[in-house]
């Protein structure tokens, strides 16, 4: 347990690789991935490779963790002597985890509590809970990190180059006409997360070439705003994410590459393979 006695929790969508996980004494709630009645917890039962290798045959369901499971963390927590718990979730506009963990939180006692929607999906939801975590290493109150998390709610985006928005179109996250259009069009779609936590199409370009070009510019002009934590994401597109890195790197020279990884198991399900993911955090 960290000195500050202010436990950081998030559920496994929000894509934070292990050696994060454990650097900064992060909780996580897994999220599940579900084979007919073949129930896999995410990252742990389940790894992306898995997802991967059984497309486009069988396509999953993923599913968020219920109450009792948000409930035995919170007793998991308070038994090894935290006094509060800063909970991270993916945006509640495209998962339940938020409500799930909020309406938990309400019947909570005996320890300080508290839920933050980050309207973003993957490391843009992440990329939260490091800062967080940051804020606790320096000595920051909980209501200091709170009130500070509510402010950066504008801060964070995650950018996302896709192959193919068939995966996103049989998860019920985008409207079928656009993804059947995209595809006769051979249309490389920009995704990334609106105010509202939903999410929306920066751009829709012809070609791989052209649409990861455009994810750069996205992410760098959104990046150019000032020092940033940024976050390299890839879906069974390793090769791709090693050319992408040194241009990051290049062009985004107050950034800190914080994370670069394979997404999560439940993020590989809505997505499918090809996938490149450029998230940024502007930092204090």
């Amino acid at each position: 347990m960290n000195d500050s006695k202010i436990a950081i929790l998030v559920d496994s969508g929000c894509d934070l690789p292990e050696n994060i996980v454990r650097q900064y004494d992060i909780k996580v709630l897994r999220l599940k991935v579900m084979y007919g009645d073949n129930i896999y917890s995410d990252g742990l039962d389940i790894d992306p490779s898995e997802v991967y290798r059984r497309f486009p045959d069988e396509i999953p369901k993923t599913s968020t963790p219920n109450m009792q499971e948000v409930l035995d963390m919170v007793d998991e927590i308070k038994s090894e002597g935290y006094e509060s718990i800063i909970a991270v979730t993916i945006s509640s506009g495209l998962s339940g985890t938020y409500n799930t963990v909020a309406m938990t939180f309400d019947g909570v006692s005996g320890i300080e509590t508290y839920a933050f929607d980050s309207k973003n999906i993957s490391i843009g939801a992440g990329l939260f809970a490091v800062w967080a975590a940051r804020q606790r290493e320096l000595g920051k109150s909980f209501s200091e990190i709170t009130s500070g998390l509510e402010n950066k709610i504008h801060d964070s985006k995650v950018f996302f180059y896709m192959d193919t928005l068939d995966y996103l179109r049989k998860g019920g996250r985008i409207n079928p006409a656009v993804a059947i259009v995209g595809k006769a069009l051979n249309l490389k779609p920009i995704i990334s997360c609106n105010e509202k936590g939903v999410y929306y199409t920066v751009a829709k370009i012809r070609g791989s070439h052209k649409g990861l070009n455009k994810l750069m510019e996205a992410a760098m002009d959104f990046a150019a705003q000032g020092k940033s934590m940024i976050a390299l994401m890839n879906g069974a597109a390793p090769d791709v994410a090693k050319q992408v890195r040194p241009l990051i790197e290049q062009q985004a020279p107050d950034g800190e590459i914080v994370v670069d990884k394979q997404i999560t198991a439940t993020m590989a399900v809505h997505t499918g393979p090809g996938l490149i993911g450029i998230g940024v955090m502007l930092d204090d």
